[in-house]
């Protein structure tokens, strides 16, 4: 890819396997995921408010060099359960926008969830990305994914979608489900998580096409 800087914000229903989808093309096009597991990292880290984000930034000349160093360090520690972390406070929304922010500033990134479609809405060369599926895809994969049988699979799935759903009228004031708020939305049932990486990545190549 050339060095122009760009920024892809995907959301999915649950069981549609955005998150490893995301990751695929992460891993292909070379580039960091930032999603709610490694921000409640980041924001510990650091212990960012929106207040002391600016202070960071400003009492710390060497904040980046910092920062991809713990990168780098909780690159090993990824699997921890998406869970695990509960964002439920106005101020630490808006202090995973800021970090989300100031990453996208230094280089291209993929940001999975926490509403990046709304936050970048305004940022150019942003591509944002929704995924859907069928249930019946949806309940297989959950139930594949988590070992669950089908009633306790619909019940995730919808445990999940509503979480995502409530998170983000919340806090961005709109539906997630408004293709209006997306530049591409994939239907991802006939296609395995590969093919639709490789869809994405084949398109953002001719839109970024390499010098």
């Amino acid at each position: 890819m050339n060095n122009r800087k760009y920024i892809i914000t995907i959301n999915r229903e649950a069981g549609t396997g955005g998150h490893e989808i995301a990751e695929k093309v992460s891993e292909m096009l070379n580039i960091k995921l930032y999603d709610k597991t490694f921000l409640a990292h980041i924001l510990e880290k650091f212990k960012l408010t929106p207040e002391e984000a600016e202070k960071i930034k400003a009492s710390k000349p060497n904040w980046w060099s910092e920062f991809c160093r713990f990168y780098k360090q909780f690159g090993t520690t990824a699997a921890i359960a998406y869970e695990n972390f509960e964002v439920n406070s106005q101020q630490l929304y808006y202090a995973e926008a800021k970090v989300l922010r100031e990453l996208a500033e230094h280089e291209s990134c993929i940001i999975v969830g926490r509403t990046g479609f709304h936050v970048f809405k305004d940022t150019p060369d942003t591509i944002r990305i929704f995924f859907i599926a069928d249930m019946e895809h949806r309940v297989e994969r959950m139930m594949k994914k988590r070992n669950l049988d089908e009633k306790e699979a619909r019940e995730k799935i919808k445990e999940l979608d509503e979480a995502r759903e409530n998170f983000t009228k919340t806090f961005a004031n709109v539906s997630r489900y408004d293709a209006r708020n997306y530049d591409l939305v994939i239907n991802v049932t006939p296609f395995t998580t590969d093919q639709v990486a490789q869809f994405i990545v084949e398109n953002l190549k001719k839109k970024y096409p390499e010098p």
